[in-house]
């Protein structure tokens, strides 16, 4: 067991089992997402997700893909001993942006004076859509592994891993939020519940939703998320919380006990394990080429296709916000959860998997959230503004010396 500080908060030693300390981190992760996700889709303007259902599409999806496919090739070379599609597998845990780091970036001061508005609400948006996205891209690993041939791995992830997961998910998701915004509605004309029962309803409608949904197997974030775009799609659920903290106290509360919970949590002792061919600096390595490729190339080659982006330089900066978190370590700990018990030394590709998994994408995790709150404390959105500015410049007088 790795060094804790004082050994005052240490949730590896709460239990002897692996498997029921992933539990633990698990539902830890899953209520923290599940609150953040909804908070975000009430947060949105009013119909925000048909308005710009377009943009959105483009950027989501083909963004996720291109980053899954450059992050698993960073993944073949620097860990040889993985196979293609262990490596898919680990690549779709790092494949989408966390919401709740992403939520931090745009938001406050600094972000509603220099990032402009269109901007702010597609990344967060985005970030929380692609939350839930990762689903399909790790059950078409897993089930490829798992199952016998290829055949039954497709037409597990067509039926499950997307028919029944994201499609039925996301659906529940929508009425529920619907249906409580109508409810809701009507008990306030009622007069069954005041100003302060619909704040009540961010905590209470974000853990019914992600309960009910993940009891049935189906893809609880994009449930959330759903929910709170549904019961906000008229506007008036965010009309009547204007102004009150209570929301944002919760979600704050949550987020930092779920980073503590995370950060006492990380298995330092993995990262420098040569006989699995794990070793820091390739882990550094992986680290780095994620943060420059993952995102950037993507969105860059997309922009032009997506209304909200209005230049190279906005999809340089929109791209620039990938951080990973909460989110990789929610779909880590699920592919686990699906994968094999392995055995020490691994004997197969699925023990390699599930010994390395975690510690890849964990290392990755801290490197990130320790990149993304340098450039906080730098106030990198001031120091972003002014590139953005100088580039202006620049453009403006390569056009001069040109005439």
């Amino acid at each position: 067991m790795g060094p804790h500080v004082a050994n005052v908060f240490n949730p590896r030693s709460w239990t002897q089992s692996s498997l029921m300390l992933d539990r633990i981190t698990l539902e830890v992760t899953r209520i923290t997402l599940a609150t953040g996700l909804f908070a975000i889709g009430v947060e949105l303007p009013k119909s925000y997700m048909y308005d710009h259902a377009k943009s959105l599409l483009t950027m989501v999806v083909p963004t996720m893909a291109i980053g899954w496919l450059i992050v698993s090739g960073l993944l073949k070379a620097l860990f040889p001993k993985l196979e293609l599609l262990a490596c898919l597998a680990i690549a779709s845990c790092l494949t989408p942006t966390d919401p709740i780091i992403s939520a931090a970036i745009v938001g406050g001061e600094f972000a509603t004076r220099h990032v402009p508005e269109n901007l702010r609400h597609l990344i967060s948006a985005e970030s929380a859509a692609n939350d839930g996205l990762a689903y399909p891209f790790l059950t078409f690993a897993i089930y490829l592994i798992v199952d016998t041939t290829a055949k039954d791995g497709v037409k597990d992830w067509v039926l499950i891993g997307i028919l029944y997961q994201v499609v039925m998910g996301t659906v529940i998701g929508a009425l529920l939020g619907y249906g409580f915004s109508k409810f809701m509605k009507v008990a306030h004309r009622m007069g069954w519940i005041d100003r302060q029962s619909y704040v009540a309803q961010y905590l209470a409608l974000s853990i019914f939703t992600a309960g009910l949904v993940s009891t049935i197997g189906s893809d609880d974030l994009l449930a959330a998320f759903a929910a709170g775009c549904a019961i906000s799609w008229d506007g008036d659920f965010k009309e009547r919380t204007k102004g009150e903290l209570f929301g944002t106290v919760i979600d704050l509360v949550l987020n930092c006990g779920c980073f503590i919970y995370i950060g006492a949590w990380l298995p330092f002792e993995t990262f420098n394990m040569p006989e699995l061919g794990i070793t820091p600096w390739r882990l550094s390595l992986l680290c780095v080429g994620i943060l420059v490729l993952r995102r950037i190339p993507a969105l860059l080659i997309l922009y032009k296709w997506i209304p909200e982006i209005q230049n190279w330089k906005e999809a340089l900066f929109t791209g620039h916000f990938g951080p990973m978190g909460v989110g990789a370590v929610f779909v880590s700990t699920l592919a686990v959860h699906k994968l094999p018990v392995p055995t020490y030394p691994p004997e197969t590709q699925e023990d390699l998997l599930a010994l390395t998994l975690q510690p890849i994408v964990t290392f990755v995790v801290l490197g990130s959230i320790i990149i993304r709150k340098i450039c906080s404390s730098l106030r990198y959105i001031s120091l972003l503004t002014w590139l953005y500015e100088k580039m202006d410049f620049l453009s403006h007088f390569s056009t001069w010396e040109g005439t």
